[in-house]
């Protein structure tokens, strides 16, 4: 156990929030998320076996490749077979979705270094390394890549914690060898998809069937990337991420583009074309600037352009005036929420930036053109707005005046934001019912199960939001003889 400063906080990519949105309107079904089994391939039981026997055949992988294939997924199936408990429904998930991939027929020459890197990672850690609660980030050693345990998934590349270790690592001046290393390690496990380079995620989540793909992972690929190829002097790497452009281009379910009247959102997943999230849009817009700024590209100029656009006209909705909504369907949670903010505040610096830049006199030679200047306004008053709701209180207020004995009650009560709510009925200095629950904002309601007839009810409410901050009211209410029968 080791603490490594340049790994970014678990937040951005938690499984429980896109379990959360899967169910609900407008969210792709499971089946619609990955090419289903074609007819070729359910005529064939492809296999992982068979698919690689066909790549050999056209001369796609040579020999080597393909006995070193086979050799890795031997070894593993071997061990599955000798293990038992977590480790064995570990390694025996990563060899299920690897099946799954060839059976549907998307097993390609260019997803095979990320697979097998995959299965062969999770051999060696199942093997000999110790049990992991979900969520642990581990790595390897002469590696720079981030692994993450996800639960009936095993371990599987956590590339926006990688990309987001790349950054750290591009701040800090002093470790470039090792964001070299990383950078390179991270292109060499990219696949081929919607006509680029893409880091595609290996496992079920959230819904979507593998190989699946993250705008706020890919837009922070793109951004690690282009800082990659200025400070380390290396235009491969602006190559690799102008190739990474390729999911910013085409729709769902192999991109993320959605076109809108006003210009175009980008996903967070690739399988979910329903789900609008603003933590990962905003920073997929980040990613794209930055990239824009640095290579000084028109096609990546054009993509931020549009999407910028969406988001100024997307932002209000995700305001409820106290908090803020993780997508246009949930409220966020408290780390959510600090995200969002701090990446529309880091989109605002970036538009203050390119004004400044804009305005300020010619020194000679020719500087990279910025992205089209757009207002920064919104995006600071948003980060500012999200900043203060930290510190504000929740606002809660008894609605109901009355019940009736003789069935549940339902006291209904106003609530700004998400808080943990207790409520207290309370007659004659005497407490008579508790009920306490986690309840988002807006008009909500416990149930007190049994009320008597009577006045001189006293509802306390309190309210303890995410962050803390307490607000309370209280109110009067009468119970109503039970009706005759």
């Amino acid at each position: 156990m080791r603490e490594d400063p340049y790994l970014p906080a678990d937040i951005a990519l938690a499984g429980t929030r896109a379990g959360a949105d899967r169910r609900r309107p407008g969210a792709a079904p499971a089946a619609a998320t990955s090419r289903p089994l074609t007819a070729m391939a359910a005529a064939r039981r492809s296999t992982v076996g068979s698919e690689l026997k066909r790549m050999l055949d056209a001369r796609a992988i040579d020999r080597a490749t393909y006995d070193a294939r086979l050799a890795t997924l031997a070894s593993a199936r071997r061990l599955q077979r000798r293990l038992s408990g977590a480790r064995r429904a570990a390694l025996g998930a990563v060899l299920a979705n690897l099946d799954a991939i060839a059976a549907r027929g998307d097993l390609t020459v260019s997803r095979l270094p990320a697979l097998f890197e995959t299965v062969a990672r999770n051999r060696e850690w199942w093997a000999r390394g110790p049990l992991l609660a979900p969520g642990r980030r581990v790595s390897f050693q002469g590696s720079r890549i981030v692994w993450q345990l996800y639960p009936g998934e095993g371990l599987q590349i956590q590339w926006l914690g990688t990309f987001g270790k790349a950054n750290a690592l591009w701040k800090s001046r002093t470790h470039d060898a090792d964001l070299r290393r990383l950078l390179d390690e991270a292109i060499a496990l990219a696949a081929q998809r919607a006509g680029g380079a893409a880091f595609e995620y290996l496992f079920d989540f959230g819904g979507g069937r593998p190989p699946w793909v993250s705008g706020l992972a890919q837009g922070t690929g793109i951004q690690a990337l282009s800082r990659g190829a200025i400070r380390l002097s290396e235009p491969r790497y602006f190559d690799a991420a102008r190739s990474g452009l390729g999911v910013f281009r085409a729709p769902p379910p192999s991109g993320l583009r959605v076109t809108t009247p006003a210009g175009a959102h980008y996903l967070i997943y690739s399988f979910s074309p329903g789900l609008r999230v603003l933590n990962g849009f905003t920073q997929a817009l980040n990613g794209l600037h930055d990239f824009a700024l640095l290579a000084n590209d028109p096609e990546g100029r054009a993509m931020f352009t549009a999407g910028e656009a969406q988001l100024r006209a997307e932002l209000p909705a995700y305001d409820t005036g106290a908090w803020s909504r993780y997508s246009l369907r949930s409220d966020a949670d408290l780390g959510y929420h600090k995200l969002a903010r701090d990446f529309l505040v880091n989109l605002c610096t970036r538009l203050k930036d390119d004004a400044a830049r804009a305005a300020a006199p010619a020194t000679g030679g020719t500087a990279p053109a910025a992205a089209p200047l757009a207002d920064a306004a919104p995006y600071c008053a948003a980060g500012e707005r999200f900043s203060s709701y930290l510190r504000r209180p929740p606002v809660v207020a008894l609605t109901s005046r009355r019940a009736r004995a003789g069935k549940p009650a339902t006291l209904r009560f106003s609530l700004s934001k998400p808080s943990f709510v207790k409520l207290a009925v309370v007659r004659g200095g005497r407490t008579v019912a508790v009920m306490s629950a986690r309840l988002s904002g807006g008009r909500r309601a416990l149930v007190w199960a049994r009320p008597r007839a009577g006045s001189g009810y006293v509802v306390m409410l309190r309210a303890t939001d995410l962050a803390g901050n307490v607000g309370s009211a209280k109110g009067e209410l009468d119970v109503l003889e039970a009706r005759k029968k």
